[in-house]
């Protein structure tokens, strides 16, 4: 079990996959990041030699912002815009979509459950 940039790798995978499992590497940077260090991308994690796996922590710390760093850094530019009350950081703060996606259909994801309107249904006349 491999501990990169403070996340269990899986061991069964090959390296250049296993490494997108760190927030903010993708599967471009994996590969940057693999030749970097010099690792060929095909290898299985669990047949890492510690000094490949010390070559690409080494190559991750210097070059890459990842993890809580990148994480406390969206964080910090969401809650810039809403400061200032930019027009996304307004879309933020309702909770809609912010880059220009229609709302009147869809935008499910980012508005939450449907709810109906109530009042809308006229009320069954009883028997007395």
């Amino acid at each position: 079990m491999a501990r990169i940039a403070g996340v269990v790798i899986p061991s069964e995978k090959q390296v250049q996959i296993a490494l997108t499992y760190i927030y903010g590497v993708g599967p471009h940077f994996a590969s940057t990041i693999l030749a970097a260090a010099k690792v060929e991308p095909t290898t299985r994690v669990k047949d890492l030699t510690e000094a490949e796996e010390q070559r690409i922590r080494e190559v991750i710390d210097k070059d890459y912002t990842v993890e809580g760093d990148l994480q406390r850094l969206v964080t910090n530019n969401i809650k810039r815009l809403k400061d200032v009350n930019a027009y996304r950081g307004l879309r933020h703060k309702a909770k809609l979509p912010v880059r220009g996606q229609r709302t009147r259909t869809n935008a499910r994801t980012r508005k939450g459950k449907s709810v109906a309107v109530g009042g809308t249904q006229k009320k069954a006349a009883s028997k007395t």
